[in-house]
């Protein structure tokens, strides 16, 4: 697999002669909707197995194996060409397929309403394949112990058919928000978490559900140890019938760290009783906030170089967003506000308004700005293959357990192929 970048007066045609490809294979596989007009800087992943890469100046055949992880040796044998010369620049240079490394793979899917959006169905079906667990989102935990529960329809049937293992998302969500006046019931009175657990037992048993996940957010800061003796509590219980636990946590940088998203979530802690953790590394750039890339590469090592202080590699999954933000100029708080959307509609945009889409490479993230039909200016930070390669290359290098993707519905077709491509998806 090949992700090239479009460059001012290239056709769809000349790409795909380059890399001895079709037209057909290129466009299908990105879902382009308009070959003939391609976006300067626009990231495209071509079908191929293997890649190419072409020599630049200072290159070796040492520092070009070294790169890709293959024996100069044997890169030189397999291009046909000599141990002793000097590379030409610009000679193209075929790079064999990695091996892939095992990883587990997660996706939210956000339900809403009495029916599951269509475009969302769509989704979880072209993803299934590659998820080790797909995680309706959510059980919304009531003040008695019960549960207001997502509409579920197909998305049983789906999980079933392709072999992924069903997520049970729980949170304190009340009246469409994360409550702390119900976290704080749930955390405090013993007979209602012992009702949570009796109807997670129910609902799992009826679901098929195997792995139980809590999203407890907005906590008051003194129920931490509360939480903790909750999930020990929980383990106890549904370990005895061969259920899983997990929890999503907010993105740390210290185990002192202030405020309201992060004080009662004890990495240690759930490190140690959950079987795994989902890290919620994205959001920095978000609706109500300035613009800026959702999930910029530096502080998403950085809130897992802090977990992995607390816990082993084998119990973390990267958070990862699946869409991207457009926001109006001037950047007004609590006035103006992004509006999501994903990365195909964000490479529309870009097609529509005849603008190149640049790159952040301390960020590795994708970014351009335009003008919209009234005269407002925009900007659009969002994913592609490029930003989605630099985190699938941070996961295999902290060894982490897999990947989190919040979420499902936001058409992002590379993201999939790039997954088959990198990681051995584990199915449970």
């Amino acid at each position: 697999m090949q992700t090239h970048i479009v460059q001012p007066g290239e056709s769809i045609f000349q790409i795909a002669t380059t890399y001895n490809s079709t037209v057909s294979a290129i466009t299908k596989t990105n879902e382009i909707q308009n070959p003939n007009k391609l976006v300067v800087g626009q990231a495209l992943v071509i079908p191929i197995i293997g890649s190419y890469y072409w020599v630049e100046p200072g290159d070796s055949l040492y520092k070009i194996g070294s790169k890709f992880g293959i024996n100069y040796r044997k890169l030189a044998e397999i291009n046909r060409i000599s141990l002793i010369q000097p590379l030409p620049i610009g000679l193209r240079l075929y790079i064999p397929e990695m091996p892939k490394t095992r990883t587990e793979i997660n996706a939210y899917a956000q339900l809403a309403g009495g029916s599951i959006p269509a475009e969302l169905e769509k989704t979880d079906g072209e993803a299934a394949p590659f998820l080790t667990y797909i995680a309706p989102f959510s059980f919304e935990i009531k003040r008695d112990g019960s549960f207001e529960s997502p509409i579920l329809d197909d998305l049983t049937s789906i999980a079933s058919s392709n072999n992924a293992t069903l997520m049970m998302v729980l949170t304190n969500i009340e009246k469409g928000t994360f409550s702390t006046s119900l976290g704080r019931v749930i955390l405090t009175d013993e007979k209602v978490q012992d009702a949570i657990i009796d109807n997670i037992l129910q609902v799992a048993r009826k679901y098929n559900f195997s792995d139980i996940h809590f999203d407890m957010e907005y906590l008051p800061p003194e129920l931490k140890d509360n939480y903790t003796n909750f999930l020990i509590k929980t383990k106890d219980r549904i370990s005895n019938e061969g259920l899983l636990l997990s929890t999503a946590l907010a993105p740390k940088l210290s185990a002192t760290q202030k405020g309201t998203l992060y004080e009662a979530h004890d990495y240690k802690a759930h490190g140690k009783i959950a079987d795994f953790v989902v890290l919620m590394t994205y959001e920095w750039g978000y609706s109500a906030g300035p613009p800026m890339p959702v999930s910029p590469i530096g502080p998403v090592r950085q809130v897992i170089k802090y977990a992995l202080t607390e816990m082993p590699a084998s119990k973390i999954m990267m958070g990862q967003n699946l869409y991207g933000y457009d926001w109006t100029l001037p950047y007004v708080p609590k006035k103006r506000y992004a509006r999501s959307l994903s990365p195909q509609r964000a490479i529309r945009i870009a097609s529509e308004n005849n603008v190149p889409i640049n790159y952040d490479y301390t960020a590795e993230a994708p970014y351009f700005n335009y003008r919209d039909t009234t005269g407002s200016n925009h900007i659009v930070w969002f994913e592609d293959a490029r930003s989605i390669q630099a985190k699938f290359n941070l996961v295999k290098e902290l060894g982490l357990r897999g990947i989190s993707y919040w979420k499902l519905g936001l058409s992002f077709p590379q993201n999939w192929l790039l997954i088959e491509e990198n990681f051995d998806v584990v199915k449970r």
